[in-house]
């Protein structure tokens, strides 16, 4: 008798907006016959699955467990093994936090065939969001991406050495920072990142109830309480000129931009061919 081997997908789902799935995960999604999904994966994303596979949710939040890491392995092989295609949805990208090391160590000890399709990770979604970015050539040349389980980690006991991590030109990333900011923030100004550091707390980032609180370093422990999922950004690429974090909030201080074009100077030629174009695209 011949033996039946699927394949699982290992499948990044995005921050939650579907529009930010991959074509390669949407496609995927249409053609599985067992999808395997964490909690924060959204319904309207979910909902792309092909009307007959079998759709689990697998999550594992707030140390709530409906099922085991081991459990979800053995029906990722499983499912392989009788010829099915799997996809083990997970949010975010699933390398970031996703418990992506342990299921490819089991499906490689399985001899499961696997691919690793990449998501857009909350991270990103939240810098674009905002519009700003994690790099500045000119001020922030380093991320350093953590969970705030790790970031927490003095209240078991242990401290973190952030001094040999932290410099200026830094921008730090926190996932899963939970609501309590103060041991965070003095273990961060003890390693000498300067007081005046700007941050932000995204909640529910590219969803309808996304939230967003502006800080900066020495303020971060009075930081409110936002809705889950959040994540925390810190740093000087988070600057925008013109603009002043006060309060929890952003004051508009910029005065304008000036009317000349700039291509009429790079290339007069291109100008005339975009006014065209931008000429074509106005009229009714």
């Amino acid at each position: 008798m011949k033996t039946l081997t699927g394949k699982v997908y290992l499948v990044g789902a995005g921050p939650g907006d579907p529009d930010l799935l991959t074509v390669k995960a949407s496609a995927l999604l249409r053609c599985a016959d067992i999808v395997l999904y964490d909690d924060l994966v959204p319904p309207p994303v979910i909902a792309l699955a092909n009307s007959r596979a079998i759709v689990l949710n697998v999550g594992k939040r707030c140390g709530a467990k409906r099922i085991t890491q081991g459990e979800i392995n053995g029906l990722m092989i499983d499912s392989a093994r009788r010829g099915l295609n799997v996809i083990r949805l997970k949010s975010g990208d699933p390398a970031i936090f996703g418990r992506l090391g342990e299921e490819l160590e089991a499906l490689e000890a399985a001899s499961v065939p696997f691919e690793v399709v990449p998501g857009v990770t909350a991270g990103l979604a939240a810098a674009a969001s905002l519009r700003r970015p994690l790099t500045d050539r000119r001020k922030s040349s380093r991320i350093l991406i953590v969970s705030g389980h790790q970031a927490r980690e003095n209240e078991r006991g242990g401290k973190n050495d952030w001094s040999a991590l932290i410099r200026e030109d830094l921008t730090l990333v926190v996932y899963m920072p939970g609501h309590e900011f103060g041991s965070l923030a003095r273990e961060l100004l003890e390693a000498g990142l300067p007081p005046e550091t700007p941050g932000v707390i995204v909640s529910r980032v590219t969803s309808s109830e996304e939230q967003h609180h502006w800080t900066t370093l020495d303020r971060l422990s009075k930081a409110p309480r936002l809705e889950s999922p959040t994540i925390l950004l810190m740093g000087r690429s988070l600057e925008r000129p013109g603009r002043q974090i006060r309060a929890g909030n952003i004051e508009n201080t910029h005065e304008g931009f000036g009317k000349t074009s700039a291509l009429d100077s790079i290339d007069p030629e291109l100008s005339a061919q975009v006014n065209a174009t931008a000429e074509r695209s106005n009229t009714p």
